[in-house]
């Protein structure tokens, strides 16, 4: 039992740790403000970046148009081709549409009625499937008027043909990367700063947004993949073997049947699929930095921002690859694979410079600056922020101190429990 002669004793201990929290918390908010402004910078460059892969995309059409069409009769077929692709996606569109639109009445229900998710889910999940749908669509469009210019291009030279098959295969690339990053971004800035969203509960919302991306790819690519299976059936049935035309001729209407499916299937179908799987890649990334410094708003916010620029990096990288790809010496194959590879392996290895840079400035450098004032504060004595980052600058191994890689005073943050009470 406590006496009363030592009420006043804890009662100070208390004020004491009520004081360090708040110091604590007080100096966490400055941090944060502090970074305030390479948040922002980062922003902007990414959205600049995602307004860069749309000018680029929308460059690479119209030089793509630009180039001869072929012959009456490749213009003839091409035109078969892409009038039924258009007329199936609209159909397919419309169909995904009712799908969407109950879909977030549903979430409506539970956000708004039951208080159980940020009214924000079902605009998030609208719009994640609309620019789906969207980089899907200009990707099929920019195909089937590619086609036929590709073939002309490949009489005159193979350099010719593969420029512009590669710059017309960019320009669904590129819509996929830059509306997925602009959507990212302005659905951060209208939930971080607009409407004052902490970043755990935006990093839930912007999952529903990949919801919304992944439900639009769900149906495109199983709706096109039905239908061009179904199509090269029937050219293999019907015109070969009850008719006697060959699979790929032209009189074959099946033929016709087959590269539309190809076109709404292979290509607005992995469009959809593309997008859902780099919106989704940046969003997982955020919602894990979020997760994993938990409690350190400056880090939460660097963790969320850091995906973003690296995909911005990506796309700047990925233009320039691009334009790298030429054929210089002969009309090989093997040209031809060298030429691409030298465009992939100058981008990736880009990449891989960037992001190195990009996590040394945005996460280790912040957090080996967070420690120094929040350690003592946050952790009790002998903890590490972050063991793994700081154990160069903090551990007696950097100082020359010896000892085996088990050892726990190498790595800040591990603790060896007492002998005894683990069983080890």
């Amino acid at each position: 039992m406590i006496s009363s002669k030592e009420t006043p004793v804890h009662g100070r201990i208390s004020l004491q740790i009520l004081a360090q929290a708040t110091g604590a918390a007080r100096e966490s908010e400055q941090l944060l403000h502090s970074g305030h402004g390479i948040v922002v910078m980062w922003w902007a460059f990414s959205l600049l970046c995602s307004v860069v892969a749309l000018v680029f995309a929308l460059w690479f059409y119209r030089w793509m148009l630009r180039q001869d069409e072929g012959d009456a009769d490749m213009v003839r077929i091409a035109g078969y081709v892409r009038s039924a692709a258009m007329v199936y996606l609209r159909q397919q569109y419309k169909v995904i549409a009712c799908f969407f639109v109950v879909t977030s009445l549903a979430l409506s229900v539970v956000a708004f009625g039951f208080r159980a998710l940020s009214g924000w889910v079902p605009f998030a999940l609208l719009s994640g499937g609309f620019f789906s749908a969207l980089a899907g669509w200009f990707g099929m469009a920019t195909a089937t008027m590619a086609s036929s210019r590709t073939a002309q291009a490949v009489k005159e030279s193979l350099n010719s043909g593969l420029q512009v098959a590669l710059r017309s295969g960019a320009v669904m690339g590129l819509s996929v990367v830059g509306l997925g990053l602009i959507n990212i971004s302005v659905w951060f800035a209208v939930l971080h700063w607009g409407a004052g969203m902490g970043l755990p509960e935006l990093s839930v919302t912007l999952l529903c947004f990949g919801m919304g991306a992944s439900g639009q790819a769900l149906f495109a690519r199983v709706g096109g993949g039905i239908f061009t299976k179904g199509a090269d059936v029937g050219a293999d049935l019907v015109g070969k073997v009850e008719a006697g035309i060959p699979e790929d001729d032209p009189r074959n209407p099946a033929t016709i049947a087959d590269n539309v499916g190809d076109n709404v299937g292979d290509v607005a179908g992995m469009g959809a699929d593309l997008y859902e799987s780099y919106s989704g890649s940046i969003v997982a990334c955020a919602a894990l930095g979020v997760a994993a410094f938990s409690g350190i708003p400056q880090m939460q916010a660097m963790s969320v921002v850091l995906p973003m620029a690296l995909a911005g990096c990506g796309i700047l990288l990925s233009v320039i690859g691009v334009f790298s790809v030429r054929i210089a010496g002969g009309q090989s194959q093997k040209h031809l694979m060298q030429a691409l590879s030298r465009g992939i392996s100058l981008s990736s290895a880009g990449v891989m410079v960037v992001a190195a840079l990009l996590v040394w400035l945005m996460l280790v450098q912040p957090s080996l600056d967070v420690q120094t004032t929040l350690q003592e504060r946050l952790l009790p004595a002998g903890d590490s922020l972050f063991g793994v980052f700081a154990a160069g600058r903090n551990s007696p191994a950097s100082a020359g101190a010896g000892g085996n890689c088990g050892n726990s005073a190498r790595w800040p943050g591990v603790r060896r429990p007492p002998a005894g009470k683990h069983g080890l």
